[in-house]
């Protein structure tokens, strides 16, 4: 199996959806169905059970696959970027995943760690809507970026990066869409949706279960990316709130309003870690946090 082949099958594994799989490789999904099917060919046996049109699912022979490459990929991979951090002079390398969307703002931050330690690479990725927690768990990134509280026996939380207001995201012909502030109560009248499998306490910090008087405020969608939970917000299904950075990286999308929700008052996004895995770099750019201090927007 070509390592472009093995790239291939464990993203679709990750995924389970060809379109998502695609997106991430810069493929067509054609593309990513003839590489899996040469592969199925040359095993005698499924990799993916396809019976559902919206969400395939790794087949037994697929999950054994999976569980086998993914050690011998990480070593490959770990390998060939220690060689070209090598030929770019560096020495060391610090993964930083983000659930916010807003790097630019942040780049203070960025400059000031890599003026202190030019011989470490910083790596900035977005981190995934689905099990965010499990990148940094099975050591895919270094340190994770994410809205507060973070309550996990595993994990150290670390010095706040930026507090930022909350506004609601709601289609451009919504009833919402001309109003200038939303009370938080008011988001218990709509439907909303989150990603699956989040911890319930880490969930409620950003959307609250229940508004201020009691009421529920119902999950109609899980959603697994951020083209899903707009395309939801612009038909009208759902309202969502977010930090009001996405404002100044989603103001092209023309069939979207964001209503400020005074109430909710700011969410705080901090370094998170795991406790076992903690290192010098990591530790170096908690300082250079500490040192710079919170920025609010």
């Amino acid at each position: 199996m070509e390592v472009r082949d093995i790239e291939i099958f464990l993203t679709l594994a990750e995924e389970l959806h060809f379109g998502r799989a695609a997106a991430r490789l810069h493929l067509t999904q054609a593309r990513i169905s003839q590489a899996i099917g040469r592969q199925e060919r040359k095993l005698g046996g499924l990799l993916f059970d396809r019976s559902n049109r919206r969400q395939i699912r790794l087949t037994p022979l697929g999950s054994q696959l999976r569980a086998d490459l993914l050690p011998v990929y990480a070593n490959l991979r770990d390998s060939l970027e220690r060689a070209r951090m090598t030929a770019r002079g560096k020495s060391a390398r610090l993964r930083v995943g983000m659930m916010p969307f807003n790097v630019l703002d942040l780049h203070q931050f960025w400059k000031t760690f890599q003026a202190r330690h030019p011989q470490c690479e910083l790596q900035i990725r977005r981190a995934p809507y689905v099990d965010p927690f499990a990148k940094l768990r099975e050591g895919d990134v270094d340190v994770f970026i994410t809205w507060l509280p973070v309550d996990e026996p595993d994990l150290t939380v670390g010095p706040v990066l930026f507090h930022d207001r909350r506004v609601l995201a709601v289609s451009a012909v919504h009833e919402l869409a001309d109003r200038t502030v939303v009370p938080v109560e008011a988001l218990a009248d709509f439907a909303h949706a989150m990603p699956p499998g989040m911890p319930d306490y880490w969930e409620d910090g950003y959307l609250p279960f229940y508004s201020p008087r009691g009421k529920t405020l119902e999950r109609l969608e899980q959603v697994t990316n951020a083209d899903e939970l707009i395309h939801l917000v612009i038909t009208g299904e759902i309202v969502h709130p977010f930090p009001s950075h996405v404002t100044r990286y989603w103001s092209m999308l023309s069939h979207m309003r964001f209503v400020p929700v005074p109430d909710m008052g700011t969410i705080p996004y901090a370094l998170v870690w795991r406790k076992d895995a903690e290192n010098e770099l990591i530790r170096a750019l908690a300082q250079t946090v500490r040192d710079i201090g919170a920025v609010r927007f």
